[in-house]
């Protein structure tokens, strides 16, 4: 138990003690002044009103000196980074009424169903990964950025979690041209989740290079859910003048959340992308956090008080 004010509590437990201290000292001279007048004193008499108003008055002391206990406390809290895909595939219609319209719409709503203690953040990648949102507990924020989104471009997978990894640790992270992969820390309530096809064109998003960028992740403690956007039939997009042919890869996607320690989320139409909210789990940490005690000593003040009143108008009559 903590002590907002531990001065306090001593005045009032030296103000107790004084009225101790005078209790103890009347009731000797009682007992003289019985003893002189020849009178033998009550044997096994009980606790006089006085003890228990003095009772009060020490907890009341602990009371006004703000006690508080820490309690460890389980919530949703961390670092969420929303990566979103804006290649040109995911203009594609096969998840009405495209591909990237439908998650947007469930990435707003993942947002909205995330409590203040996340802190989300925004990353739209294209080639090279493109940073939109530092993490923040304004979702607002988040929510402008996702809405400010357009389809266009090539996609890099590795370049998008490299990105999202620099907006966690608000450093640069990039794989050496070696090949070697960086320490950035232990960031266990951190976690990336990855809208997209699954369609990896350009950039270190190569198998390599996003097995790299994946492993870094995982070493951080950092998972990546993974929410597959499109169907595995798949449909024709006009990208740049050029009709292309696109395709859902799941096995893609699955392969990074797998390798993040994530979940992959199938999402092959507009009612299962709307469901994505709560499906993804947040991982819980355990914080202390201080329990206000001051009431219940003031409730027990008041009953030691109360109790000190009803027993010396009991047996004198008198309420002091």
């Amino acid at each position: 138990m903590s002590l907002a004010d531990p001065a306090l509590l001593a005045v009032g437990l030296l103000v107790a003690a004084g009225l101790a201290g005078a209790a103890v000292a009347a009731a000797r001279r009682r007992a003289a002044a019985l003893h002189a007048a020849g009178v033998a004193p009550a044997r096994r008499a009980r606790p006089g009103g006085v003890w228990f108003t003095i009772a009060g008055v020490a907890v009341l002391a602990i009371a006004v000196a703000g006690p508080a206990a820490s309690v460890p406390v389980s919530r949703a809290a961390g670092t969420v980074i929303l990566a979103m895909d804006v290649s040109g595939s995911m203009a594609a219609t096969d998840v009405a009424p495209s591909r990237l319209a439908a998650a947007k719409r469930a990435a707003l709503s993942f947002i909205n169903a995330q409590p203040a203690s996340v802190d989300i953040g925004v990353v739209a990648f294209q080639q090279g990964g493109l940073e939109a949102a530092l993490p923040t507990a304004d979702h607002g924020t988040g929510s402008a950025a996702i809405r400010r989104l357009a389809a266009g471009g090539g996609t890099s997978l590795g370049d998008a979690i490299l990105a999202s990894l620099s907006a966690i640790t608000r450093k640069t992270v990039s794989i050496g041209r070696d090949g070697s992969a960086p320490n950035i820390g232990y960031w266990p309530s951190a976690t990336i989740v990855l809208f997209s096809d699954g369609q990896d064109q350009a950039g270190t998003g190569s198998d390599a290079g996003t097995d790299a960028a994946a492993s870094v992740a995982q070493k951080a403690g950092v998972h990546i859910d993974t929410v597959g956007v499109g169907t595995t039939t798949g449909t024709t997009v006009q990208v740049d003048g050029y009709h292309l042919f696109t395709a859902l890869d799941q096995d893609a996607l699955k392969s990074i959340s797998r390798a993040a320690g994530g979940t992959y989320h199938p999402a092959s139409d507009a009612s299962e992308l709307d469901g994505i909210a709560s499906s993804i789990n947040l991982r819980l940490t355990v914080t202390n956090q201080p329990l206000p005690l001051a009431g219940a000593f003031i409730a027990l003040a008041l009953a030691l008080l109360a109790a000190g009143a009803v027993l010396t108008v009991t047996r004198s009559g008198r309420v002091v």
